[in-house]
């Protein structure tokens, strides 16, 4: 009975399993090297200075917006 309820939640409402939620923070950790690698006339093109490149690159692997894990 479980089961057959858990299959008919949207997928949006279900918990993410622990490989994907390790996948997600090692995604978010390279977006943020690369990020902290660009040039300043990249960073500038994507309307961001050094300071906040490097802010973010400070930022702890499990840091990240809701909005990025989905």
């Amino acid at each position: 009975m479980a089961n057959s309820l858990f299959r008919s939640l949207p997928l949006h409402r279900r918990r993410p399993s622990l490989i994907a939620l390790v996948l997600n923070a090692l995604a978010v950790q390279r977006q943020r090297r690369k990020l902290f690698g660009l040039s300043a006339a990249q960073l500038k093109d994507i309307g961001r200075s050094r300071a906040e490149a490097e802010q973010e690159a400070r930022r702890r692997i499990w840091d990240a917006p809701v909005h990025w894990l989905r």
